[in-house]
């Protein structure tokens, strides 16, 4: 592994550790990338609201805050400040978080699912790249 890539690692780590995030399993943000495509992609980019708002920068972001983006008043009003735990339970069930929040699709119920996307949306943030491809 380059010294970039091992920075890139380290990085990540870190975020991941600072928001609380103890995974089981290694999660592999590659993977992580590939289920966000196929499971987020429909709605969400990393770089422009669609259905759903833009995640660049997720993480460390109050929810419903997304320039741009029409929020459900339960969302809006949730208080939530986006961190690992949350989003892992965000991604699981998102009613059972926010009740009356607009997205209803419960994306991943695999705790392996959700902390490699998970650690894909970390390190899109920590790079604070988004790159056109991930609509």
């Amino acid at each position: 592994m380059s010294l970039r890539g091992l920075k890139a690692a380290a990085a990540v780590l870190a975020l991941l550790l600072a928001a609380g995030y103890r995974p089981a399993i290694a999660a592999d943000p590659a993977r992580g990338e590939q289920l966000y495509t196929s499971r987020c992609g429909a709605c969400h980019s990393l770089t422009d609201n669609g259905a759903g708002p833009r995640h660049a920068g997720l993480l460390g972001r109050k929810a419903g805050t997304q320039p741009g983006f029409t929020y459900s008043t339960a969302l809006a009003h949730s208080g939530i400040v986006w961190n690992v735990s949350l989003l892992d339970r965000w991604i699981q069930n998102p009613n059972a978080l926010v009740p009356g929040n607009h997205m209803m699709v419960q994306l991943a119920s695999d705790p392996g699912d959700r902390a490699d996307i998970i650690a894909f949306l970390a390190k899109a943030t920590a790079h604070k790249t988004a790159a056109r491809t991930h609509r």
